[in-house]
């Protein structure tokens, strides 16, 4: 039986580093990103890759991508690796902030609208790729609101990823028994076209004197992507669910422990309040 995959913000990065491997693998793969030249020629060069185009800082497109991916029928992989962080702040369509937007609220959405899909086709898994910028947080951070009073890129990528982590873990709970595991993938620091784009700025203040150091510590985004393979294929992982994995592949509470009930409750009371205003 055709194992079908879809990978988010998969034509370049460790996205396409992942659906490249997938459709080596022998997965019937979809990629999903903006640019429909761009895509349809990414997807070409993984050997065999389907492109959909789709904005997935618009929710709506995002809740019609999800609708038409789930009518075509079972799915064994979900693999939401959209997400970014950057030096200034922008908002998206939806008048919404851009990290909480990309990196939290598109993949929910996707994710909801597939479940039936995901189900369907079990066993099978969702992958969410989260990130170590969770690690430079001060704090647990408050969601009484989309995003806090100052804006630093890191940070507020860090936050809305945390969210969406206490979102992954809640997932796995409410998915166990039904043949769909959930999966968080750490993939470290990794040189890809987002990172190319940051600069110092994207740090507090205090942080910005190991900018150089941090940089050192990025990845080619074909190593980054190796954990990220490994949530989403690895046999070791067929009886389990609600695992974070670090970089390096192995399971890790590193960037769970601000994870609490209240902050959980918080976060969905948030979500629910700006998806219900946007769709």
């Amino acid at each position: 039986m055709a194992q079908n995959a879809v990978v988010t913000a998969g034509t370049r990065g460790i996205g396409a580093e992942v659906a490249r491997e997938l459709v080596r693998r022998g997965y019937t793969v979809t990629v999903v990103g903006r640019d429909a030249v761009h895509g349809q020629e990414a997807a070409r060069r993984m050997g065999g890759a389907r492109f959909v185009q789709a904005d997935l800082s618009a929710l709506a497109e995002v809740r019609a991508l999800g609708e038409r991916l789930a009518a075509e029928g079972p799915l064994q992989l979900l693999v939401n690796n959209v997400g970014g962080m950057w030096s200034e702040r922008w908002e998206t369509a939806d008048g919404i902030e851009a990290s909480f937007a990309v990196n939290h609220l598109s993949p929910t959405v996707l994710t909801e609208a597939l479940l039936d899909a995901l189900r369907a086709g079990g066993p099978s898994r969702v992958v969410d790729v989260t990130s170590s910028s969770i690690g430079t947080l001060t704090g647990p951070p408050a969601y009484d609101d989309v995003e806090p009073d100052e804006y630093y890129g890191m940070a507020v990528s860090g936050r809305a990823k945390l969210a969406h982590l206490a979102y992954t873990l809640d997932l796995a709970g409410r998915l166990r028994g039904t043949g769909v595991s959930v999966f968080a993938a750490d993939p470290g620091a990794a040189a890809t076209p987002n990172a190319a784009e940051m600069t110092p700025e994207i740090l507090p203040p205090a942080l910005r004197p190991h900018w150089q150091q941090i940089l050192d510590l990025q990845r080619p985004a074909a190593e980054a992507a190796r954990t990220v393979v490994f949530a989403a294929t690895d046999s070791s992982l067929a009886d389990r669910t609600g695992v974070v994995l670090d970089p390096e592949c192995r399971p890790s509470d590193a960037l769970t422990g601000a994870i609490t009930p209240d902050l959980l409750a918080a976060s969905q009371a948030l979500t629910e309040r700006v998806l219900k205003d946007t769709l």
